[in-house]
């Protein structure tokens, strides 16, 4: 269906949203899977989870799971990139300054997952604060305000030392529709048509093109 291959084409603009943002800030390599994956339902997951909502001319939840390794490794490779040494580093996953900068990251992920939607179906959606937390046992996601059965997927990623991190998103269920799009599809439709008119002209004597077109309309 037309909406599912909306979500994924969201669901891609974040993958690539998560691996700029991470490559940029941290000057590593960012991994992920080839394969987008339909899930029933989001969650926050251990060790280190954070969600963020989005509404406007589409609406949903992202969120952003990541083991203690996969938050501790990007946090210091940032920092290093940044030019600190590690005495200055937080030395554990669950200390504010890289449940922070996980806080950060994630804002700059949407911001820039945003963005790509608008460039390229000039829609705009607006989103809070993304709340990072350290948690020991998953805690299911969802938004009162989104449609009935929300859609979702999970994308997976690895760190340049592969420790594993993850996107959760779900959306409504709604479907972009470009309009260049649908007038390219009306135009080659039309030429088609009149080829086939062409055809059974040779083959069949003269067609009437107007009456074709006025029954295709």
């Amino acid at each position: 269906m037309a909406r599912l291959k909306t979500i994924n084409k969201v669901a891609k603009i974040c993958c690539n949203a998560v691996k700029d943002v991470f490559e940029k800030n941290t000057g590593s390599k960012i991994k992920y899977a080839p394969t987008i994956q339909n899930v029933p339902s989001i969650s926050l997951k251990p060790d280190l989870g954070c969600f963020v909502q989005f509404s406007g001319d589409y609406s949903g939840l992202f969120i952003m799971n990541f083991s203690g390794a996969a938050a501790l490794e990007l946090y210091k490779r940032a920092m290093s990139f940044m030019g600190l040494t590690d005495e200055d580093m937080a030395k554990n996953y669950y200390e504010d300054e890289v449940v922070n900068f996980i806080g950060e990251m994630v804002n700059q992920i949407i911001g820039a997952a945003r963005r790509m939607v608008e460039q390229e179906f000039g829609l705009t959606a607006s989103n809070n604060q993304p709340k990072a937390i350290t948690i020991s046992s998953a805690i299911t996601m969802s938004v009162a305000t989104l449609l009935d059965r929300p859609v979702c997927r999970r994308l997976s990623f690895k760190t340049e030392d592969n420790n594993p991190f993850y996107v959760e998103m779900n959306m409504e269920q709604t479907e972009f529709i470009r309009i260049e799009d649908m007038e390219k599809a009306e135009s080659a439709d039309i030429e088609e048509l009149l080829a086939q008119s062409e055809k059974d002209q040779k083959s069949n004597g003269d067609v009437d093109i107007d009456a074709l077109l006025e029954e295709y309309s």
